[in-house]
C-alpha cells in the first residue's frame, strides 16, 4: 500500500475556538482525522501524521521554519511514497515556494493542502482538500512541490493567495495550474517537470536579511533609503506594471543606485497579479535597469522573495544571487 506522510505545521485546518479567536490545538486535527470515514476507504493510501512541537498560524511563520519543514520531509522521504504539509493559508505560497528551491532532486510528490474554514466545523473545505490532497501525493507521482487547494492543483513556486474567504483561495496567475480536481483529478502533465537524476539534497539557508517594498506614489528617498540599509542583501522591488518607478525622483533612483553599489541585489517585480517584467519598455523601466536592477520576470512576489532567502543563504556571492535569479531554477519563471 502507498504510504504518505502529513507534517502538520498548523494552519486554519486544525484550530479551535478559544475566548481570542481560531487558534491551533496539539492533537486537535489527528482526533478529526481519526473520525473521517472517507479516510478510511480502501482507495485512500496508508499515512501517519506527524504533528509539529508548535502548531503555527502561517502568520507567524518565518524562514527557519520552511528549513524546518524541509528537514523533517527530508529525514522521512525513503520512507514514504509522497507528502503532505498541512499548513496555514496566509502564508502558505511563501512555504510552498522556499520548499520548492529547498528540496533539490525531488522525484516525490510534495502537496500542501490547509482550509479555509476549521475541520471541526459542519460546513468546511477541508474535508475535500485533505482527500485530494492524500489522493495526489498517492496516485499522481508529481516530483514537485505544488499546492493543492479547492478546484486547483498548482506549481508551489508559482502560487499566489487571491481570496481571504473563497474556498478557491489560491491561483497560479502567469502558469498554468498542473491539474484540475472535478469528477477526476486531471494532470496536465506536459507542464509538470521531469524527475530529475541525483536523488534529493537539501539545501540548507542560513539566516540572510532579505525584504520587499512595494512602490507607491510619493515614495520618498527617505523611506527607500531606510529599507536598503545594511544588513540588508536582497531586496524585492514589487513596481509598475511591467516594471517601472517614478524616474522623476531622483533621490530615489539615486538610493537604489548606492544600495546596488555596496552589493544589495534588488528584483523587479511587478505589482499586477498577471503579466511580466521588461524593464526595455518603458523608461521608467530603464532607469531602474541602469541602476542595476534585475528583473523578476513573471516571478512571483513570493517566488522572487524565496528565492533570495534561499540564494544568499547557500553562501553566494551577489554576482553569483543576480546570475541564478535570472534562471528558471524549479518552473518559477519564464523569460
Amino acid at each position: 500500500m502507498t504510504k504518505i506522510y502529513i507534517a502538520y505545521t498548523g494552519g486554519t485546518i486544525g484550530m479551535k475556538q478559544t475566548a481570542h479567536g481560531w487558534a491551533p490545538a496539539p492533537g486537535y486535527l489527528a482526533e478529526q482525522m481519526a473520525a473521517m470515514s472517507e479516510l478510511r476507504h480502501p482507495s485512500m493510501p496508508e499515512y501517519v501524521i506527524d504533528e509539529f512541537d508548535e502548531l503555527l498560524d502561517s502568520s507567524n511563520m518565518i524562514p527557519s521554519d520552511w528549513s524546518r519543514i524541509a528537514r523533517n520531509i527530508a529525514a522521512h522521504y525513503d520512507a514514504y511514497d509522497g507528502f503532505v504539509v498541512i499548513h496555514g493559508t496566509d502564508t502558505m505560497a511563501y512555504t510552498a515556494s522556499a520548499l520548492a528551491f529547498l528540496l533539490e532532486g525531488l522525484d516525490k510528490p510534495v502537496v500542501l493542502t490547509g482550509s479555509q474554514i476549521p475541520l471541526c466545523e459542519v460546513r468546511n473545505d477541508g474535508r475535500s482538500n485533505l482527500v485530494t490532497s492524500l489522493l495526489v501525493a498517492a496516485t499522481q507521482k508529481i516530483p514537485e512541490v505544488t499546492l493543492c487547494f479547492g478546484d486547483r492543483l498548482v506549481r508551489g513556486c508559482r502560487s499566489v493567495k487571491v481570496s481571504a474567504d473563497g474556498f478557491d483561495a489560491f491561483d497560479s496567475p502567469n502558469f498554468p495550474p498542473l491539474g484540475s480536481v472535478g469528477v477526476d483529478i486531471e494532470i496536465d502533465w506536459p507542464l509538470v517537470r521531469p524527475a530529475p537524476a541525483g536523488g534529493l539534497k537539501l539545501d540548507e539557508i542560513g539566516h540572510p536579511i532579505v525584504g520587499a517594498l512595494r512602490l507607491f506614489p510619493g515614495i520618498t528617498a527617505e523611506l527607500a533609503r531606510n529599507v536598503l540599509q545594511p544588513p540588508l542583501q536582497g531586496l524585492v522591488l514589487e513596481a509598475y506594471g511591467v516594471g517601472n518607478a517614478p524616474e522623476r525622483n531622483a533621490g530615489f533612483i539615486a538610493a537604489i543606485r548606492e544600495a546596488v553599489t555596496r552589493g544589495v541585489v534588488i528584483v523587479d517585480c511587478t505589482q499586477c497579479l498577471h503579466g511580466s517584467v521588461d524593464l526595455g519598455d518603458y523608461s521608467t523601466g530603464s532607469v531602474l535597469a541602469r541602476a542595476g536592477v534585475i528583473s523578476g520576470y513573471d516571478m512571483t512576489v513570493e517566488a522572487a522573495l524565496t528565492k533570495l532567502v534561499y540564494l544568499f543563504g547557500r553562501g553566494l556571492s551577489p554576482d553569483d544571487v543576480k546570475l541564478q535569479m535570472q534562471l528558471d531554477l524549479r518552473g518559477e519563471l519564464t523569460r
